[in-house]
């Protein structure tokens, strides 16, 4: 058996396959396809071709192989603890819809193995399931001897999920030998020890699982099969574990670099787990985030923000004080870069958000990790040995502490956390939240998806007017709302609002001031109603048409900006919300800093310049493998029918939609980006105007340039000169009165000094400051600090109704036990508030400034 590197043997599979014509297609992202809700993250092989096993779309070729890319966080708290847990890793497959089958798959499989892989066949074993004779017979001919052919059961060798599809498969076994094994006479495959390693599973998809539980043949069946890449590489390099293969044992030695440590000797055996936990989750982020996923709160961002920030805690564990995760990164990149050009393509992208998360989070560690321990400590003192889940909540909603690393930190200290508690914070805070989005309206109009009328027909892509038939009225004395059987007006969805306008009989009319789905009908809300509507009524629908093309240019601008945001900052970029209206347009993206203002300035030019092009915008309506043809781009999570609309403004933009638009991006007349700015980690929001709303803009900047030019003296031409001459004014007085602040606080350090109470040889000084910040008290107890020794301060700011408190301790002191942030958070807790610190210096906020007095005396009592 020769041994072959693990790029090497990925190669060589793929070659192979190759060779036996199958088509070699490129690894799918590992972002599922739009039309696929089944998975976060693709985790096997086989994931991205399930729409051609299903039939739903045809595959480019009958044959097919692959190396696809996998993430797996199911065991992540077994990673480094073994040495076989990752959560990447390669799965190598060769694939049949419809053309080859048993014979075929396992022939080749065995060809592979013997004349390219070279492994010794004495050392192969092959399970089958039980009644398969045809699989048992074919590896009989093919040279594996009888006692080496296992027949288990359904649990070991058959694949299904539910209903549909399913199949009896084969799996390869390798023989590592006696020394390896549990030393029983019945010792092979399917024993639980780690003598037989399995490498290669053939599934034969040849039975459809019915309703009723029986099996029917399938007319076309099929071959789906896996070999994880580095299970394989361990085999042919002859290593025990994943993280001695060649390309991430040199990820590994990256880590033992940076942090001088030793690998795999005697008493390193926990340095080794956070070692491995390192290496392992350097693979994860690097290609989650080539792929184009970002760090957030939610979905795959926060399982890529949960992995940078535990690797990033194991680097503190070993002792590496400064970032470091960023700087590795380019280890992966050296030893995957050749296969997955991607990952040298988004090199300087990758190494950014990689050091900008690893930065937010050495801002909450150290905090954390000291509120962990207050907890620990409490828990020790009660005797308890479980963390209350609200305050692990606290930690994660307030400090942005992740609920995993607070269960390894209390883990590694003996004690548990209460998830099931936290998960019920979580869950109130989320209801909370959704009950504080629901309008009046809303609540008003539940009872509308009860009634027993056909759905909505839309008619307004194509008219603003129509004569419609009353399908039903609702009426509370106040609200009235009527449901047609075809409407012109447009219902608040996909973030368009809703259309407004006139509906009329010939003895009734009112004004239509929102509409609203209601289980696919459309519920339009009247006001100003004249006379009666009544049910089988003919009325005249009319949308406001200039209101409309408001909102046509405002949502053809969101698209146009979706694609230049794409092209100036990255293909990471993917849209998160949107809101559009007739006056302005929203528009949420995925991004992981602010935008520069060179940034800003040229995604407003792109969207200008299509604007100038006059790109005609065409709608077009197919199933979801016509549109991923066209190369639309449909949001995540978003729900999409059989039958989709595709909008493309030129081939500047091509996108899912189901909203209106103009007919030529001319007709938005120009875009000014007004604001850009963050809503939530990872998530960015830009709010711009289009056409007439730029001239509204500009008047009401006239208009504010004059009101100001007023009240400082002066004209608009000279306004920018008046005003920096007041703000160099400003500055020199502000500099002064800093000046005087210091000399005012110098002067009375030796006072504070020989007015400091003696506590048993300790200059205890207490001191209220008012109008003083947080910077003021800092230096105020430097200075003391560098005057005299075995000194305790506490000082309290006062600002409007606030107080600050300030304890910070000589380096004498805190070599004696004492802790500042012990001491603030009592001294805080008497003043209706709350903090903590280092040893050596702390603060804490509070409410009531009528109990610093009060504080003091409880400093005192705790110094005494």
């Amino acid at each position: 058996m020769e041994k072959m590197g693990l790029n090497e043997l990925r190669k060589a599979f793929l070659d192979f396959y190759v060779s036996k014509e199958h088509y070699k297609a490129k690894s799918a992202p590992l972002i599922p396809e739009a039309g696929d809700k089944s998975l976060l993250i693709i985790n096997s092989g086989m994931a991205p071709l399930k729409k051609y096993f299903s039939g739903q779309e045809i595959p480019p070729a009958k044959r097919m192989t692959t190396c696809q890319k996998c993430i797996r966080t199911g065991d992540i708290e077994n990673v480094g603890k073994t040495s076989r847990h990752g959560t990447f890793f390669e799965m190598l497959g060769n694939f049949s819809f419809g053309d080859y089958f048993k014979r075929e798959s396992l022939t080749w499989g065995m060809e592979f193995i013997r004349d390219v892989l070279k492994m010794p066949l004495d050392r192969l074993w092959a399970t089958v399931y039980l009644d398969d004779d045809e699989a048992f017979n074919i590896w009989r001919e093919l040279g594996m001897p009888e006692d080496r052919i296992v027949r288990l059961g359904k649990e070991d060798n058959f694949w299904e999920i539910g209903l549909g599809p399913c199949g009896p498969d084969s799996e390869i076994f390798y023989d590592r030998g006696e020394d390896f094994g549990c030393g029983k006479p019945d010792c092979r495959p399917g024993c639980d020890c780690d003598r037989y390693v399995e490498f290669w599973n053939h599934v034969f998809t040849q039975f459809s699982k019915e309703e009723d539980g029986s099996y029917s043949d399938l007319a076309h069946p099929n071959i789906d099969t896996g070999m994880g890449l580095e299970r394989i590489a361990c085999i042919m390099q002859g290593v025990d574990s994943i993280f001695d293969i060649d390309t991430i044992r040199y990820i590994l030695d990256g880590v033992l670099d940076v942090s001088g440590k030793d690998y795999e000797k005697e008493g390193t055996e926990t340095t080794d787990v956070s070692i491995r936990i390192i290496t392992d989750h350097l693979r994860s982020m690097v290609f989650m985030i080539g792929d184009g996923i970002l760090p957030s709160n939610e979905g795959r961002g926060y399982v890529l923000r949960r992995l940078i920030r535990r690797a990033a805690r194991h680097g503190r564990l070993i002792g590496i004080k400064d970032a470091f995760l960023s700087t590795l990164s380019d280890r992966v990149i050296t030893v995957s870069g050749e296969a997955y050009p991607e990952l040298v393509e988004k090199q300087e992208l990758i190494k950014r958000i990689i050091s900008i998360e690893e930065d937010k989070f050495a801002q909450t560690l150290d905090q954390g990790i000291d509120i962990i321990g207050e907890y620990i400590k409490d828990m020790k003192s009660n005797n308890e040995t479980v963390l209350k889940g609200e305050l692990a909540f606290k930690l994660y909603d307030t400090y942005g502490f992740p609920v995993e690393v607070t269960e390894e930190i209390l883990a590694e200290e003996g004690f548990t956390l209460d998830l099931e508690g936290f998960n019920a914070n979580m869950n109130l805070q989320r209801e909370t939240a959704r009950k504080g989005r629901k309008t009046d309206d809303e609540e008003g109009w539940k009872g509308a998806s009860n009634l027993d009328i056909p759905q909505t027909e839309f008619i307004g892509y194509q008219t603003l007017v129509s004569d419609s038939k009353v399908l039903a009225v609702e009426t509370d004395g106040e609200k009235t709302v009527i449901y047609l059987d075809e409407s012109p007006f447009y219902a608040e969805s996909g973030g368009q609002v809703y259309d407004t306008g006139i509906m009329s009989t010939d003895s009734a009319r009112a004004m239509v001031i929102s509409v609203t789905k209601q289980g696919g009908r459309f519920a339009h809300l009247l006001s100003n109603v004249e006379g009666e509507f009544k049910t089988g009524d003919l009325v005249h629908a009319e949308v406001d048409a200039r209101r409309r093309h408001k909102i046509a240019r405002n949502h053809t601008a969101t698209h146009l900006l979706h694609s230049a945001l794409r092209k100036t900052l990255g293909t990471h970029v993917e849209q998160s919300g949107s809101s559009v209206n007739d006056k302005v347009l929203r528009f949420d993206f995925t991004h992981f800093e602010a935008m520069t203002k060179e940034e800003i300035e040229a995604v407003e030019n792109l969207v200008n310049n299509s604007i100038e092009e006059f790109l005609n915008v065409s709608v077009q309506e197919t199933d979801m493998a016509g549109a991923n043809k066209l190369g639309a781009m449909a949001l995540f999570g978003e729900k999409y029918g059989d039958i989709v609309r595709v909008v493309s403004c030129g081939d500047f933009s091509v996108e899912l939609c189901g909203g209106t638009h103009v007919s030529n991006t001319g007709e938005i007349g120009a875009f000014k980006i007004l604001s850009e700015s963050g809503i939530a980690s990872g998530v960015r929001r830009i709010e711009a105007v289009t056409a007439s709303g730029i001239l509204e803009g500009y008047n009401s900047e006239t208009e504010r340039t004059s009101a100001l030019s007023t009240i400082l003296k002066t004209t608009p031409d000279l306004l920018m000169q008046k005003t920096e001459n007041l703000m160099a004014s400003l500055k020199q007085a502000n500099s002064e009165l800093e000046s005087f602040k210091k000399k005012s606080m110098g002067d009375s350090v030796s006072t504070l000094i020989e007015n400091a109470e003696d506590i048993n040889g300790i200059k205890l000084i207490t001191k209220r400051l008012d109008g003083a910040t947080t910077d003021d008290m800092r230096s105020l107890s430097d200075t003391i600090k560098d005057k005299t020794s075995s000194v305790a301060m506490v000082f309290a700011a006062v600002n409007d109704d606030k107080v600050t408190f300030l304890v910070s301790l000589s380096d004498d002191l805190v070599e004696k036990g004492l802790h500042a942030g012990n001491i603030v958070k009592e001294v805080a807790k008497v003043a209706g508030g709350g903090g903590g610190g280092k040893a050596n210096m702390a603060q804490a906020g509070a409410k009531d400034i009528s109990k610093i007095d009060e504080a003091f005396s409880v400093a005192k009592a705790l110094i005494k």
